[in-house]
């Protein structure tokens, strides 16, 4: 594991079904992996939700894993703006797309590294100053 799991998401995480943890896990990994220095934002509201930044504002994200009770999405907060040739990328609202995920191999793939990737590098475009915080996970998670 390249990160621990926060305490107070882990608190919550116990709460799910193994399984969906097991993926939300390999997930998690699979982002952190492809981009190690990118902050971890972590909500509790209508899901728990792991918010990956290029600083320390959810402004600045390219990427989430909103995790309900049955389900884990892999979701991007530009993802209108994405390259989507293969249809991965599902949803109808004005920016967020995901890709919905139900196994590990739903994500670990070069279409959806590629758009990871690419949600990176749009991130990091659009930054107006360069993030003072890199590499950790911060709470916001009400206790």
């Amino acid at each position: 594991m390249t990160r621990p799991i926060h305490p107070d998401f882990a608190r919550l995480l116990q709460h799910k079904e193994a399984p969906l943890i097991a993926l939300f896990t390999d997930l998690r990994e699979f982002v952190l992996e492809l981009a190690p220095m990118s902050n971890e934002l972590l909500y509790h509201t209508h899901a728990l939700t792991a918010v990956f930044s290029v600083t320390d504002k959810l402004s600045d994200a390219f990427c989430m894993l909103p995790m309900y009770t049955n389900h884990v999405n892999l979701g991007f907060n530009k993802g209108t703006r994405l390259p989507n040739p293969h249809g991965l990328l599902t949803g109808t609202g004005k920016l967020i797309r995901h890709v919905p995920v139900a196994t590990p191999k739903d994500f670990r793939n070069a279409r959806v590294r590629a758009l990871v990737t690419a949600a990176l590098r749009h991130a990091v475009d659009d930054l107006e100053s360069p993030s003072k915080v890199s590499g950790q996970t911060i709470s916001k998670i009400k206790a």
